[in-house]
């Protein structure tokens, strides 16, 4: 089989796993972002520390766990905010456990396990703002997020592609040599138009200058995520982060904009009184 025929059939499973988990119900979507988020961080844990640290790396994902757990029940079923704290016992546990380390050497890459929580545990539990209003679930608005971001990611590639490999420069070439400024632009381009699109539909429920400049934060935010990815990867010495989806690599490696754009797009929607 070929890799163009892969990609495209787990390209098809992937996005109809994310459809089933963001539509069904909020259990639904509780799985699914739990799985996506204790596996990016076992990737980005296996990347960066490789098999050391074996405690701390448990102590981390069920920090992650637990903070999204806290804030998943405390927004769809209005419980105290001051719940959240739960999730600092498991943190307290793993800042005593970094005391443990043989050598100085050890003690600065436990920093990559911190980086975990706030890198990828923390964006995935701001998600549950974009799925409950007055506790009842919606994952409308946490799909039309993920629109404008894959919007954006096949912008830049087809602009990327077509014209950013022969004409104009480079945006990062020494973080991701193929990215051109001519992609960039035509990411930006194709997520506020996806912007458009969504509002015109009524699909987002805001006015067409809120989610064409939603498409725009979003579309710049989210190209950071992919150079910032890139640069733990080329740091680590590895292409991809994980091989979960057969094609496609890692599951950090497809969400790695959506961990910069969601929260963007969330402060976006809190500073302007949107939700």
């Amino acid at each position: 089989m070929s890799n163009t025929v892969t990609r495209s059939i787990f390209g098809i499973l992937f996005i109809g796993v994310m459809l089933a988990g963001l539509l069904l119900n909020q259990f639904g979507f509780a799985a699914l972002m739990l799985f996506i988020m204790v596996t990016m961080m076992l990737e980005f844990l296996h990347m960066t520390v490789g098999k050391k640290f074996l405690l701390c790396r448990i102590l981390a994902i069920i920090t992650g766990i637990i903070l999204f757990s806290a804030t998943f029940i405390i927004i769809a079923y209005n419980y105290p905010t001051k719940y959240i704290a739960i999730a600092l016992l498991p943190f307290a546990v793993l800042m005593s456990a970094s005391l443990y380390s043989h050598d100085r050497g050890d003690f600065r890459d436990f920093s990559h396990i911190l980086a975990s929580l706030l890198y990828i545990a923390l964006p995935i539990a701001l998600s549950n703002l974009l799925v409950f209003r007055g506790g009842e679930f919606s994952g409308q608005l946490m799909l039309a997020f993920f629109i404008i971001i894959w919007a954006s990611d096949v912008g830049a590639y087809v602009f990327g592609i077509s014209l950013g490999q022969k004409y104009g420069k480079k945006l990062f070439p020494e973080v991701s040599p193929k990215k051109s400024w001519i992609g960039f632009w035509g990411g930006i381009l194709s997520s506020m138009l996806a912007g458009l699109i969504l509002s015109l539909t009524e699909f987002l429920p805001f006015g067409i200058v809120h989610c064409m400049i939603l498409g725009a934060i979003m579309g710049v935010s989210g190209v950071y995520g992919d150079l910032f990815e890139s640069m733990w990867k080329r740091s680590s010495d590895v292409k991809d982060s994980g091989s979960i989806i057969p094609g496609h690599g890692g599951l950090l490696d497809r969400f790695d904009s959506s961990l910069f754009a969601i929260p963007v797009g969330v402060l976006y929607l809190i500073l302007l009184n949107l939700v």
